[in-house]
């Protein structure tokens, strides 16, 4: 178990140094001048080429990559170059409410998907598994902003029974917070429904036509029992996985959502950095997101483990 984990996180820690090459050098990439873009467009180009002076943006790539990292790795963000303050400050409440939204989205989503899937790999060929399926492909297919739109018409405008805005007032309860949330959580959960039912559809059709199922039945087992230690158990791997891959994008990915209902989630800052060219809160953003990403993926990859120790094993070999 202690070497499967230490592969898997050495395989994490590589991944990593990847990325922030990646993030490093596309924020490079970014248009026009930093100094520019903080000084605005009426200011000398002494003043500018001072504060590039300032900021170490004029330094060799290689010399500002080795500064960030070092700087990274102690703990120091830096300094937004839009605000002048340290990016933490702005970034923590941010992934603080990217969070909150995202869990709540996985509350809803992950339950309901998985019991969607099994439902319709139960009864495959049915009408339960056509509809199932059919609600799944076609959620799936529809854009965020479009869901969203849809919701907000509906139960904010309409009915009235939700806010249009994703913000709660200063001090709210908790569950004053979860109503404000609801709606972009339900968007969320319309967008991710179709793929993790799928998967779990298609877990659960494989677990039934699997030799270790049929053993089952022949041993008498009542069905109930056949579906919950054995095809539940081994149709969930994939459904793992996807559930897994599905926590970088709830937390990062939520541009759009935080744009329509005005949340200040760390997709939407990251977005305004990007526009800003504030690359200090870009570089820090972004990776901010990896890691949580890579944890999700190394959480999913302890999950295996004790779901099917056989993947354990093989790996380690």
């Amino acid at each position: 178990m202690i070497r499967y984990l230490l592969q898997r996180l050495g395989l994490s820690l590589i991944t990593l140094f990847l990325l922030s090459v990646i993030v490093f050098s596309t924020a490079q990439l970014l248009p026009g001048d930093v100094g520019r873009n903080v000084l605005g467009g009426f200011a000398d180009q002494h003043s500018v080429d001072q504060l590039n002076h300032q900021l170490g943006v004029d330094k060799p790539v290689l010399t500002q990559y080795a500064n960030w990292v070092d700087h990274t790795v102690h703990g120091n963000l830096g300094k937004s170059l839009s605000y002048q303050v340290p990016v933490w400050k702005l970034l923590g409440p941010s992934l603080r409410n990217s969070l909150k939204l995202a869990l709540l989205a996985f509350i809803i989503c992950v339950p309901l998907s998985i019991l969607g899937g099994v439902i319709a790999g139960l009864k495959q060929g049915r009408i339960g598994d056509r509809s199932i399926t059919l609600a799944g492909l076609s959620l799936t297919a529809i854009p965020e902003f479009v869901t969203a739109i849809v919701l907000i018409v509906i139960f904010g405008v309409a009915l009235g029974w939700l806010p249009v805005t994703a913000t709660a007032p200063p001090g709210s309860g908790f569950f004053t917070q979860v109503k404000f949330l609801l709606l972009p959580a339900l968007a969320l959960t319309m967008v991710l429904f179709g793929y993790i039912a799928r998967i779990t559809r298609a877990g659960t059709i494989e677990a039934l036509d699997a030799d270790y199922t049929r053993t089952a039945y022949l041993k008498g087992l009542p069905t109930s029992t056949v579906v919950r230690r054995h095809v539940l158990r081994n149709a969930l791997l994939p459904t793992i996985a996807v559930v897994a891959t599905q926590t970088g994008y709830l937390i990062g990915g939520l541009v759009v959502i935080e744009k329509i209902f005005n949340y200040n989630g760390i997709g939407l800052r990251i977005y305004t950095a990007a526009v800003n060219k504030d690359v200090t809160m870009l570089e820090a953003g972004v990776l901010i997101v990896g890691i949580a990403y890579l944890v999700a993926t190394l959480t999913a990859d302890i999950l295996y483990t004790i779901v099917n120790p056989r993947i354990r094993h093989a790996g380690a070999e």
